[in-house]
C-alpha cells in the first residue's frame, strides 16, 4: 500500500494552510487510486511537544508516532504558513526533530499560504533550501496559495499538477493527467526554434 503523509503547520482555526493541505491530500489520493492510504496531520496541537522534544532530546508518545509516520511514508505533503517571509517556526521545529536522515530521497511536495501574493517566492527561497539540505525529493511544482487565490482556477491547476508529479514519484509511474499553463505556448520546442532561425 502506497501511504502519503500531509502535514499542515496552519496556526489559526480555521486555517488556510490546513485547507490547502486538504485540498492537495485529496487530489493526490485521487490520483494513487483507492488502495493509497492518505492521512493529514497538524502540527499545532504538537506545538508544546515539539518544543519539549527540543528542550529534552524525547518526543512523547505522540509525537513519536507522527514522525514515525513521516518514516513509513512514500511521500510527503509538508505545507506551512508564511510568518517573515519564511516558513513558520512551528514548521521549522518539525523538521528540525527529525532524526537525521530520515528524508533522505523521500517525495515531498511543499506548499505555502499567506496573505498576499507577495510573498509567493517562500517557495524557492526558503521550502525548496530546505529540503535539498535535508535530502528529499522535492516536486518540480510547489504550490502557493495568498487569500484570493482560493476559488481561483489557476490553484486548482497548480494542485492537480503537483499532485501528479507527487503521485508519479511515489507509486512509480508517470502522472495520470497533464495539466497545462494557461500561458504556455503549445508550439512544439523544435518548431519554436526553427521559427526562430528563419
Amino acid at each position: 500500500m502506497t501511504r502519503v503523509l500531509a502535514v499542515s503547520a496552519g496556526l489559526s482555526v480555521p486555517s488556510s494552510t490546513r485547507l490547502l493541505t486538504e485540498r492537495l491530500a485529496d487530489a493526490v489520493r485521487a490520483d494513487l487510486g483507492p488502495d493509497a492510504e492518505v492521512e493529514l496531520v497538524e502540527l499545532r496541537p504538537l506545538a508544546h511537544a515539539l518544543a519539549d522534544h527540543l528542550l529534552t532530546g524525547f518526543p512523547n508518545a505522540e509525537l513519536e508516532e507522527v514522525l514515525e509516520k513521516v518514516r513509513l511514508a512514500d511521500g510527503l505533503i509538508m505545507v506551512t504558513p508564511v510568518f517573515s517571509a519564511s516558513f513558520s517556526g512551528l514548521f521549522k521545529t518539525f523538521t528540525d526533530v527529525m532524526e537525521p536522515g530520515l528524508l533522505i530521497g523521500k517525495p515531498v511536495l511543499i506548499g505555502a499560504t499567506a496573505g498576499t501574493s507577495r510573498h509567493s517566492l517562500v517557495l524557492d527561497h526558503a521550502l525548496r533550501p530546505l529540503f535539498a539540505y535535508l535530502r528529499a525529493v522535492v516536486v518540480p511544482t510547489g504550490v502557493f496559495a495568498a487569500t484570493e487565490d482560493f476559488g481561483d482556477h489557476g490553484l486548482e491547476q497548480r494542485v492537480e499538477r503537483a499532485a501528479g508529479e507527487l503521485a508519479a514519484l511515489v507509486g512509480g509511474r508517470r502522472p495520470l493527467h497533464v495539466v497545462r499553463d494557461e500561458f504556455a505556448d503549445p508550439t512544439p520546442f523544435a518548431d519554436r526554434l526553427r521559427g526562430l532561425s528563419t
